[in-house]
């Protein structure tokens, strides 16, 4: 982190344990702290969203949410922050759990100092970012540099959850590339792999750097994304279809075909990842034998 002030976003609200933890970390040697506090987990996840934290130092009993739910609340949310978890009733199961569910430590009330609390911070920053780079080489297609198979069922699975936490629906996007044999046999498996990362690039253009886009396998592309009121099949189509017309203009002589399937993600009737390309796959054969 060099000088940079490490930035803490804690979640506590008994001012007697807000003021020990700034103290404690107004007086470590080992770093700089500069500690925002909330005192409820609504408040937090709003102020998670804005960016700017380092890492969550966070009470499992706040205003507005008691126990593991609110633990999971902040890791669904913000799967990229490591989180210590701050406890004051010595129940040593309960942050073993948060641990095993994906939390860096935990640290007991009243029984920290400058640099106990310090190092505990530190090292769980230090672990989280170990931890995502060993995961984020694991979830990377090599070809295309989109997430693979793995990657994307982690992510959708994180993804759904979050959208029935707020409420929103999710567009399932099946896409596969036309023709894929024929490329591969007729001009061989070298211009059959620039195929699919052109295709990896069309959609990286097409889609929001904040959607999950990935290659399942082969030729087969998915893509999650919130849903938008004005947005289906055709929309998505065209928008494809002008990324590749507009890479075909710049002279790029791979002519490209891909055809998609859409499903809808409800949040008032969830069902799973698997369901969902299931039904995207189907529409996305369904539109081919159509076009045929």
């Amino acid at each position: 982190m060099g000088n940079k002030p490490i930035n803490v976003l804690l979640f506590e609200d008994n001012p007697g344990d807000v003021f020990l933890v700034r103290v404690a970390l107004d007086e470590s040697k080992l770093s700089s702290f500069q500690v925002e506090c909330v005192k409820r987990l609504s408040d937090g996840l709003e102020r998670l969203k804005l960016g700017g934290i380092d890492i969550v130092l966070l009470d499992l009993a706040l205003e507005d949410s008691v126990g593991i739910d609110t633990f999971e609340k902040v890791r669904v949310q913000e799967a990229d922050i490591p989180i210590v978890v701050f406890t004051g009733n010595n129940d040593e199961a309960l942050a073993l759990r948060t641990i095993q569910d994906g939390g860096q430590d935990y640290i007991a009330k009243g029984q920290f100092d400058s640099i106990s609390l310090s190092r505990t911070i530190l090292y769980a920053i230090e672990r989280h970012r170990i931890g995502m780079q060993h995961k984020n080489l694991s979830h990377l297609d090599e070809l295309t540099g989109l997430r693979n198979r793995r990657g994307f069922f982690d992510a959708a699975e994180q993804q759904i959850k979050l959208a029935q936490r707020t409420k929103k629906d999710l567009l399932v996007i099946y896409a596969d590339l036309d023709g894929m044999k024929q490329i591969n046999d007729g001009f061989g498996h070298k211009e059959g792999d620039l195929a699919l990362m052109e295709a990896a690039h069309v959609f990286k253009m097409t889609f929001r750097e904040s959607d999950i886009i990935a290659r399942l396998g082969g030729d087969e592309f998915a893509i999650i994304t919130v849903e938008a009121g004005d947005v289906n099949l055709e929309i998505i189509k065209e928008r494809l279809q002008k990324k590749i017309d507009d890479r075909h203009a710049q002279g790029h002589p791979l002519k490209l075909s891909i055809s998609i399937g859409i499903a809808h993600f409800n949040h008032a009737h969830p069902c799973s990842v698997d369901v969902l390309l299931q039904e995207a796959d189907k529409m996305m054969y369904e539109e081919k034998r159509t076009s045929k």
